[in-house]
């Protein structure tokens, strides 16, 4: 006899106490949701709270999944954590490199590759060198504002980015780098370099 989706839920249910359950995992079950459309933001412990509570229940035998992809990711270790460094590092789950913006500068948490208003030279930002070194990195000018709309702002922008050769510059730990790259950072939302 083969058992519908609903039927499994009322199966699962009655298997698990409800109030054994989470939210999220109760949500998934009424809804007929996998979880690997899981209804938390990626990262967040909810997240990964979702993936090893439905794997217990899928090593239990209490849980099916709906589909190969779902399946596969209870077989895998995501919602595990192990260490690295002394710091816990979720299994399993793929992050970019540059998206680790968590670092340590003179004993204080810093985010890495934000520019940040203020400083001595009106803005600065932290980074990591070549060596993996984290340093603080002040940009800036004294200038005038030239974010206005007008031609003459437009032709100050341009002139800017071509006597500062702002398309050129690649290297992250020079205060160039990020002036040229200040209007994005801060929100105006106008084209061309500064």
């Amino acid at each position: 006899m083969k058992i519908t989706r609903r039927q499994l839920r009322q199966i699962i249910r009655e298997a698990v106490k409800p109030r054994l359950l989470s939210e999220g995992m109760l949500y998934h079950l009424d809804h007929g949701v996998g979880v690997d459309q899981n209804i938390y933001r990626p990262g967040s412990a909810a997240f990964f709270g979702l993936f090893t509570e439905a794997r217990s229940l899928y090593i239990s035998g209490n849980y099916t999944p709906h589909n190969s992809d779902e399946k596969e990711l209870l077989e895998s270790d995501i919602g595990l954590f192990g260490f690295y460094k002394g710091k816990p590092v979720p299994l399993d789950y793929p992050m970019r490199y540059e998206d680790l913006n968590e670092a340590e500068y003179k004993g204080k948490k810093v985010e890495l590759n934000k520019p940040i208003k203020g400083g001595s030279k009106g803005a600065y930002v932290y980074v990591k060198n070549d060596k993996g070194n984290v340093q603080k990195v002040e940009f800036g000018s004294s200038m005038p504002d030239a974010m206005g709309d007008s031609e003459e702002h437009k032709k100050r922008r341009k002139n800017y980015g071509i006597r500062h050769k702002c398309a050129e510059k690649t290297d992250k730990t020079a205060p160039g780098y990020w002036s040229c790259r200040s209007t994005k950072h801060f929100g105006r939302s106008i084209a061309g370099w500064w």
